[in-house]
């Protein structure tokens, strides 16, 4: 079972626009990224609480936190961090979803991915604080493959996955981002789809700057989806298109665009005959 939600910010920093064309989707769910080129982490409690009044006036949820907590270089000071991590806690329970989107950090400027080996005990402890700050409070982080951050390569996404055993951590599988790292996404999902609980659908074409439709790249997104169905998936499908371009912080596709992006996702899940919660 696949419920729909959206990188909403892709469509435009204004969140009564936002609301405006998911309504037109039929999609009731946004993963919490960022308003008012803001993100979401960086918001005022005024600023949350007005976003809040608008999503239970027009009768929207919020599936997870799209923090960019991971997304800072293993080496830099780790406390700070945790406080950041506090506050998305806070943030989750606000809006009532268990859901903290997070990465497992950059390597030092100064060395290359050969140096991985060297830092995957400084990964894991700070992934481990994070987790035990996770557990007591309810909460679930969900680790998305990010280009170079550890978990970029399918191995060392599966490595966290069998490192970090706690009903608290899981995957986010992201086909593109392993396209645009040149990886197999295929092999992406299946050394990771054991622990896979949320999926974040943009598709992509190796060397090209800005994401295609799902279908419409290489990230075998129709494979993938339908043998989560076959596995009896039931969670989100995060539509994150990246149309018009995407960086580290977020992405863009525009409201125009945005519903191609919806119609392409759910011509897919008819096809492999998933069904859809609303």
């Amino acid at each position: 079972m696949f419920c729909l939600s959206a990188f909403a910010d892709e469509i435009d920093p204004d969140p009564q626009v936002q609301i405006d064309v998911l309504r037109g989707c039929e999609i009731r769910y946004i993963e919490f990224r960022s308003i008012l080129n803001t993100n979401v982490l960086a918001l005022t409690d005024h600023e949350i609480d007005e976003f809040k009044s608008l999503l239970d006036r027009n009768g929207f949820k919020v599936s997870a936190i799209g923090s960019p907590l991971g997304k800072v270089r293993v080496d830099e000071p780790f406390p700070p961090h945790l406080d950041k991590l506090d506050r998305a806690i806070d943030l989750a329970k606000k809006f009532g979803t268990p859901n903290i989107r997070i990465f497992s950090f950059y390597r030092p400027t100064d060395e290359s991915d050969a140096d991985w080996p060297k830092r995957r005990a400084d990964v894991l402890k700070r992934l481990g604080q994070m987790v035990e700050r996770a557990e007591p409070a309810g909460v679930r982080l969900l680790h998305e493959n990010e280009h170079r951050i550890y978990g970029d390569s399918p191995e060392r996404v599966a490595d966290l996955l069998e490192q970090v055993q706690s009903s608290h951590f899981g995957n986010v599988y992201d086909p593109a981002n392993y396209v645009f790292c040149g990886y197999d996404p295929i092999l992406g999902w299946e050394k990771t789809k054991h622990r896979t609980v949320h999926l974040h659908i943009k598709d992509w074409v190796r060397g090209e700057e800005h994401g295609r439709v799902a279908g419409e790249g290489d990230g075998r997104i129709a494979d993938v989806l339908m043998d989560a169905v076959k596995r009896n998936y039931d969670g989100f499908a995060t539509l994150e298109p990246h149309l018009l371009g995407g960086g580290p912080t977020g992405g863009v596709t525009g409201r125009e665009l945005f519903p191609k992006a919806v119609e392409a996702l759910r011509g897919i899940l008819r096809r492999v005959g998933a069904e859809e919660r609303v």
